[in-house]
């Protein structure tokens, strides 16, 4: 089927094709989180080997996350210079090779310099995911193909517990899923090679933009003389900063905390933690999944795309809120059950996020994604230290958790009171 599309002309392509690229921006999410999440699945062992205090276990996702942070901006503005076909496979590359050599790391010193590399290039998925789909999918269908891409962050999640118990077998073997999944990125770039022609995704030029939109619409309006400083000062601009700060927040604290919370603040084992962890991920899935197709069933039954978009990220922002009770109970099947929500909203509100912050221009998506990426990626990496150091003082888990799920709602409320569309909004809304 990619072959055969491969062969058509662009304005041939037809619906088949656009959801097979969705399909290998899942993929590459699945490599991505898989490298990524290969630290907190493996961190008791790595802490006990290692010698490693919870705040040295937090500076390595400090330095991962200021890593993100500057490879956001670079990789930003890289993707609206030069073609993502090319930048993509790069970036992949770049961060398989790191978590390959993150495996054969003896001290915490160059595993703080791995996860700093890893960090650098995997910033490079999202703006070039966030280009592809902005460039082949109708506003309308975003949410849908963003859910899906975003989706592979819980997949790859659930896979790697999964490989950590089948390799990880006892002292000196923590390495092993970091060398397996760090070479398992090459397959999926001659995939994207074969499925992607460079004119596919080629810079959008003003009067490409103004034949393939809508009168009207966002991208008809986002002409020559549009300037990164004009969305700088866009209103909108500032709530998807918000968002994509509190959001992330409540679900990069449960990423990197969440198996420690589980075999350090509930007594599960290491085995058990894995095996809950793949059921978190799978809850997260399910609910980015759920998102996307929520949004678009309840747009193409006649109500606004946006109004579609804020009722489901509201469902989710209160599903998060279930941190306070997951701080508080006692280990049993409502602990297991309120977290499972919990993952389930938190994932959820990624679409959302994704499809607003793809209102606000094509000609400098790359560099929007990158500044709100870097924005993000500073505060969390701030964060997982001051918790460690928190958690080594006290041992006491409880208000960080139940503080990490209430951020969203904040985002809720900074989209009603700020979000103002164009005037010419609605006409995009209806396509």
């Amino acid at each position: 089927m990619p072959e055969v599309a491969s062969r058509l002309p662009h304005s041939a392509r037809g619906p088949q094709w656009k959801w097979w690229i969705c399909g290998l921006l899942f993929l590459a999410t699945v490599i991505n989180y898989m490298d990524r999440q290969t630290l907190s699945q493996t961190a008791k062992n790595i802490k006990d080997e290692l010698r490693l205090k919870n705040e040295e276990y937090g500076y390595l996702e400090f330095g991962f996350g200021t890593a993100f942070a500057l490879g956001a901006l670079a990789v930003g503005w890289t993707a609206d210079r030069w073609n993502v076909r090319w930048i993509y496979p790069a970036a992949l590359l770049g961060w398989s090779a790191a978590g390959f050599l993150t495996g054969l790391a003896t001290t915490f010193w160059v595993l703080f310099a791995c996860r700093f590399a890893l960090g650098l290039c995997e910033a490079g998925n999202w703006p070039c995911a966030l280009r592809t789909t902005q460039r082949i999918l109708a506003p309308a269908e975003r949410t849908m193909g963003n859910g899906i891409l975003q989706s592979g962050a819980a997949i790859g999640a659930i896979l790697t517990p999964l490989i950590v118990e089948l390799l990880v077998v006892g002292p000196g073997t923590w390495n092993r899923p970091f060398l397996v999944i760090g070479a398992a990125g090459t397959f999926w770039v001659f995939i994207w090679l074969a499925s992607v022609r460079s004119e596919d995704l080629a810079l959008a030029r003003p009067e490409v933009v103004l034949r393939s939109s809508s009168p009207g619409s966002l991208e008809a309006k986002d002409s020559a003389d549009s300037s990164l400083a004009h969305i700088y000062r866009d209103q909108r601009f500032w709530v998807c900063v918000l968002l994509v700060v509190v959001i992330n927040q409540t679900w990069h604290f449960f990423r990197v905390w969440l198996p420690l919370f589980l075999i350090e603040g509930h007594g599960y084992s290491q085995r058990e933690a894995n095996f809950f962890t793949m059921a978190y991920y799978v809850a997260t899935d399910l609910g980015s999944l759920a998102a996307g197709f929520a949004t678009l069933y309840l747009a193409r039954r006649g109500l606004k795309v946006h109004t579609s978009r804020l009722l489901v990220f509201l469902a989710c922002a209160l599903l998060t809120t279930l941190s306070l009770a997951v701080a508080r109970l006692p280990d049993g099947w409502p602990l297991r059950g309120l977290i499972l929500l919990l993952g389930f909203g938190a994932l959820g509100l990624y679409p959302m996020y994704y499809s607003w912050s793809q209102e606000l221009t094509v000609r400098h998506q790359g560099k929007i994604t990158g500044t709100l990426g870097c924005i993000t990626w500073l505060f969390s990496a701030v964060t997982h230290p001051l918790v460690g150091r928190w958690l080594d003082q006290t041992k006491n888990y409880s208000p960080v958790v139940a503080l990490a799920g209430l951020l969203p709602m904040a985002g809720f409320l900074g989209l009603i009171f700020f979000w103002r569309s164009p005037a010419l909004a609605g006409q995009q809304e209806k396509e």
